[in-house]
């Protein structure tokens, strides 16, 4: 899963407010993190959807 780290990083950015580049993750623990990326694979998120894309809408029919 890490090699989505983009898409986590986004996220925690986007649903949490965190800024991975501030220095937080190296005062956190990894139950913390593990916490807040389980929270993003419940939500509507990029990385939920990485794993569960919406379902494709039927093209409307040309005449």
């Amino acid at each position: 899963m890490l090699s989505l780290w983009p898409l986590i990083e986004a996220d925690l950015h986007s649903e949490y407010g965190i800024d991975v580049e501030s220095g937080i993750l190296r005062r956190r623990s990894w139950r913390w993190l593990q916490a807040r990326i389980y929270g993003l694979l419940s939500a509507d998120t990029r990385l939920q959807r990485h794993f569960a894309p919406p379902p494709e809408q039927p093209r409307p029919r040309r005449r």
